[in-house]
């Protein structure tokens, strides 16, 4: 049987997402995968959906709207890939209590105000461009490695090369180890 793995949209959810079907190619195989729409998941409904406005939805009520929702709707232990926006609120989720095997957040820039780290194994990646990535210190206070990748800023995840890196990390997590003597390696084509 597959592991479950829970996918969190960044703020545009489906709308600007056709990157997501990428990611959801590599998966799927693998993964029992479900997909949240961040702005469906927060009730977030704007009749001008400018970055500004549904920023301001997220920071405004938006993102705690999506932990309780999330809450309500997963209750077993599964993997969690979130970008930007879903990052945050997968990480709020887990730091009231939603179950998580593992955690992968991409460009999640609103953690950077968290001072508590989730209670699974906790992956944050930026681009080093990104402006609002946590400062150094902040890894250390919550006593988590992060990763970034050169010369990318914050939507660094809709970026095909970045893609398979993403999914080649969350494939390791779950492929069987070979057994000594048996060479196994997963190749993204």
């Amino acid at each position: 049987m597959a592991e479950k793995l829970v996918i969190l949209s960044d703020m545009w959810g489906s709308k600007k997402g056709l990157w997501i079907t990428s990611y959801l190619g590599y998966l799927q195989q693998y993964y029992d995968i479900v997909f949240y729409d961040c702005q469906q998941l927060a009730n977030i409904d704007l009749t001008v959906s400018s970055e500004e406005n549904i920023h301001s939805a997220f920071v405004e009520g938006g993102i705690d709207t999506a932990v309780a929702h999330l809450l309500k709707k997963e209750t077993a232990p599964a993997h969690y890939l979130g970008f930007s926006t879903g990052g945050t609120i997968a990480w709020k989720a887990n730091l009231l209590g939603l179950p998580m095997k593992s955690l992968y957040t991409v460009s999640s820039t609103r953690i950077r105000a968290e001072e508590n780290r989730p209670d699974c194994k906790t992956t944050v990646l930026f681009g080093d461009t990104d402006l609002y990535r946590p400062k150094q210190d902040w890894y250390k206070k919550l006593n988590i490695e992060g990763e970034l990748i050169k010369d990318f800023g914050h939507e660094l995840y809709t970026d095909e090369k970045n893609i398979q890196k993403i999914c080649l990390d969350l494939l390791n997590t779950v492929i069987q180890k070979p057994k000594p003597g048996v060479v196994e390696k997963i190749r993204i084509a």
